[in-house]
């Protein structure tokens, strides 16, 4: 397994061999083993599976109440992931990672808590499965415009294009955020 850090502190791109021969492929999706040799030792408590149509943007979310980490990966199709550093403390605060994931490249990604969490499903039916530290809790649950200008996301997919719930329309600036001290 490989493990390589990105520019923000705590965020991780776990990359699983996978064997290809003419039947498909196989790869071990998780591995606690893996993360605990990278120094990554979290209680998974909830294991979540999103389906999303072409151009669905999913996002920016967090839980204030329980945060959590993630563990992300996508199981069919394609996503534009973005995880934003909303740690008032950090030295990043305000920045974004972003990746371009996709079914079968064994990659997955640790987002620790506190950040911010979005995606952009680039495939009919993708599906994004992910781990997570913490139990949702709706009392908890805080969304991020995911186009606010101030983040300065470049998005694969055009406001005219995307297909957003209600409530990801209704999410707050970025500048009048609840975040983590």
């Amino acid at each position: 397994m490989k493990v390589t850090e990105t520019r923000i502190q705590g965020v991780l791109i776990f990359e699983a061999p996978v064997y290809r021969d003419q039947r498909g492929y196989f790869l071990e999706a998780f591995r606690r083993d893996h993360l605990l040799k990278a120094g990554v030792d979290l209680d998974w408590k909830q294991d979540n599976l999103s389906v999303s149509a072409k151009n669905v943007v999913r996002g920016l979310h967090y839980q204030l109440v329980r945060p959590q980490a993630k563990l992300i990966q996508v199981v069919h199709g394609a996503v534009f992931d973005v995880a934003v550093d909303i740690r008032l403390s950090s030295p990043t605060y305000g920045e974004n990672v972003t990746f371009d994931l996709r079914a079968g490249d064994g990659k997955s990604v640790l987002i620790p808590a506190g950040f911010a969490h979005g995606f952009a499903a680039l495939e009919p039916d993708t599906a994004f499965l992910y781990k997570v530290s913490e139990s949702y809790l709706p009392a908890g649950d805080r969304t991020i415009l995911w186009n606010d200008p101030e983040l300065g996301i470049t998005w694969p997919v055009t406001e005219a294009e995307a297909i957003v719930s209600e409530k990801d329309r209704r999410g707050a600036a970025f500048s009048a955020a609840e975040v983590f001290s």
